[in-house]
């Protein structure tokens, strides 16, 4: 299984969520506080994505603008360019602590590193398979210009998201606006490094223009449809098209705000059909299962009493997918949406 999208660090270093420590166990901790109440029950932990075979994940540098900060309290928001630089910092450097004290967690930053992690989960002999995590930034403010596109490569930095709110580079959801010329110049930097482009919360006057001028990989790592999502944070049939015509992939998002309109923590979870629902939406509108795949945001700000029936922590990921053999797909087209896909669209994109 590859997740393209989990909040790793930030839960890290917002809540004291140790990625190490069970999900289950971190839930008994948090029961009746104050964090389970704000972010809802955990999903994941090291021993559920090796329960799962979540081999790869798409692990975000995530720091919140201050005006859009959901509380007072919260530390990894920021005010200005610099303090959003900083706090990205402490995320890679807390992505390289997991890394070097755990040997079932490894970065992911070279082709060599990827086909090593993907053969390992391939081989059933393997014992202890490693958790590959590909370094991918969520809003790309803590970049000062885009001259330092490389210096943050350097660090293992592979997939970029120009905005989650506006940022210097482009509109994000809420806040409409264009790509700036400073997001042309980003672009340009991260083609010269192969890098991929991730257009998940990019406002509508910024996508098309960046999917069309980007030279790399396009994908989006976590959204839903708009039939299902209804707002500017779902994607049209167009937008859904256009990646699937720059060969890239939608991650869809488990979450039951995102999958019904006026959903709230409280109502009935959603059946898990609804999900498989999205994910087929997104393969018919394409003609195909090569551009579709799993993002969960997991832990993003909503935990399992928003998830769909049948999930419980990310180690269910791969089994609801399975379950989309009730519905036609044959074994090599759950595995392309299980895993494929993405390793595709890493393979293509990895120097």
């Amino acid at each position: 299984m590859i997740d393209a999208h989990e909040d790793i660090a930030w839960n890290w270093l917002e809540f004291g969520r140790d990625p190490r420590e069970s999900a289950f166990a971190i839930r008994a901790e948090e029961r009746g506080g104050s964090i389970e109440s704000f972010v809802g029950q955990r999903t994941t932990g090291l021993p559920e994505w090796l329960a799962g075979r979540v081999g790869i994940i798409f692990s975000t540098l995530f720091v919140m603008p201050q005006r859009r900060a959901w509380s007072a309290s919260m530390t990894q928001v920021y005010a200005d360019s610099q303090q959003a630089h900083d706090l990205a910092l402490d995320q890679i450097a807390a992505y390289e602590q997991l890394a070097d004290g755990d040997p079932s967690v490894c970065l992911i930053t070279t082709r060599e590193t990827l086909d090593t992690v993907a053969a390992a989960w391939m081989d059933s002999t393997t014992p202890a398979p490693c958790v590959g995590l590909v370094l991918a930034m969520e809003g790309a403010e803590p970049i000062h210009q885009p001259s330092e596109v490389a210096d943050w490569y350097a660090r293992g930095l592979r997939i970029i998201m120009p905005a989650w709110a506006q940022t210097q580079y482009a509109g994000g959801n809420g806040e409409p606006g264009p790509l700036t010329e400073s997001g042309r110049q980003l672009l340009d930097e991260m083609g010269r490094l192969s890098m991929i482009l991730d257009l998940s919360h990019i406002s509508a006057d910024s996508f098309f223009e960046a999917a069309e001028r980007y030279s790399g990989t396009v994908i989006v790592s976590h959204s839903n449809p708009r039939a299902f999502l209804p707002t500017d944070r779902g994607l049209t049939d167009a937008m859904i098209q256009t990646i699937a015509g720059k060969g890239g992939v939608i991650g869809v998002i488990p979450y039951n705000r995102y999958l019904q309109q006026g959903w709230r923590v409280g109502d009935a979870r959603l059946s898990v059909q609804t999900f498989l629902d999205a994910l087929d939406t997104v393969a018919q509108l394409t003609g195909s299962v090569e551009h579709v795949a799993i993002g969960s945001d997991f832990d993003g700000g909503f935990g399992v009493e928003s998830v769909p029936q049948g999930i419980d922590t990310v180690a269910d990921l791969l089994a609801v997918t399975r379950l989309l053999s009730d519905r036609g797909y044959s074994d090599d087209q759950i595995a392309a949406v299980a895993y494929g896909n993405w390793l595709r669209v890493l393979r293509t994109s990895f120097l």
